[in-house]
């Protein structure tokens, strides 16, 4: 019995974005960039996969709460505090999504190469 690639429904997100064309609001297109994940339906899970995942989760956390205060502090003079709070988190999300991303690419990468550590 195959395993299920969790991962994957990651790209169900991107189902977002068509709600954004439908709505004429252009600031969800980039949930289209979560079609990406769509790959790792066709992956089988195995505990170095997982592990990479593990890491890869852990650093986009840190990157996550390392962006969270400091976009807080830049975005209340710009765009008031009410609207602060919002901007904060929604940078701070990208800040998770672009690090968990980039950082599986390279350790996958690594790890094609033979170089896993």
């Amino acid at each position: 019995m195959k395993k299920i690639n969790w991962l994957g429904f990651l790209s169900l997100l991107s189902l977002i974005a068509v709600l954004g064309w439908q709505h004429q609001e252009t600031g969800l297109y980039g949930f289209l960039g979560f079609i990406y994940f769509i790959r790792y339906f066709w992956v089988i899970p195995d505990e170095l996969f997982i592990l990479n995942v593990q890491k890869s989760a852990t650093i986009a956390f840190v990157a996550s709460m390392a962006v969270l205060a400091p976009a807080m502090f830049a975005a209340s003079p710009i765009y008031g505090i009410s609207a602060a709070v919002p901007m904060a988190f929604a940078l701070s999300f990208a800040a998770a999504m672009i690090s968990f991303s980039l950082s599986l690419a390279v350790l996958e990468w690594r790890e094609q190469r033979g170089t896993v550590g």
